[in-house]
């Protein structure tokens, strides 16, 4: 049941910098897109103070996630629950921050498209999302590594693909969100945080 990233042993310190710089010291903190529930775990031992809502659209990984909650025995992680970003059908009615890793370049624009509309309905006022993941970013020289992924997404899914910087903080800002900071991460990828 308990599945295994090795990506999320990569990016979870330089991840964690980020976070402890951005997110509030208590509160519920919403996880969109879960995964394997590697973040969850880590992630919740580190802000003691935070209750940890993981969600992800796969029922299968739900009992990854929790696997993981169970054998870190955290008080402050909750049962995962299901959550499609693109719906507007969410399980969790407000969130102190929301945190989502690696998800909207392997999903439909539209995933993209309802998580911005969840963050603005669910975030308190102050509240920040925070992103995680590949981005094109207009002006700057994109990475070889960055244009071969996109294209082996397009290839599984014509409807998958690394996403346009300018384009993610637009549809934020639809949403009442507003794109705060940009930081630069290994392995091309970027932490963007938005704040409601």
């Amino acid at each position: 049941m308990k599945r295994h990233a090795p990506a999320t042993e990569r990016n979870r310190e330089p991840l964690l910098a980020v976070l402890r710089e951005v997110l509030p010291a208590s509160g519920t903190l919403l996880e969109v897109a879960s995964g394997t529930g590697q973040h969850a775990a880590f992630f919740a031992r580190a802000f003691p103070g935070l209750t940890w809502q993981p969600t992800d659209g796969d029922a299968a990984a739900l009992e990854s996630i929790d696997a993981w909650r169970a054998e870190e025995g955290l008080v402050n992680v909750l049962p995962a629950r299901l959550l499609d970003a693109a719906s507007d059908a969410w399980p969790v009615e407000h969130a102190d921050a929301m945190l989502c890793v690696n998800m909207i370049h392997i999903a439909p624009w539209a995933a993209c498209q309802g998580l911005m509309r969840g963050a603005g309905r669910v975030l308190r006022p102050g509240g920040r999302l925070v992103l995680y993941g590949p981005y094109f970013v207009e002006g700057k020289e994109t990475a070889p590594s960055n244009l071969a992924f996109d294209e082996s997404l397009r290839a599984r899914d014509a409807s998958w693909g690394v996403r346009e910087l300018g384009a993610v903080s637009r549809e934020a800002g639809l949403h009442g969100l507003q794109r705060e900071r940009v930081v630069e991460m290994p392995s091309n990828n970027l932490t963007v945080v938005f704040r409601r």
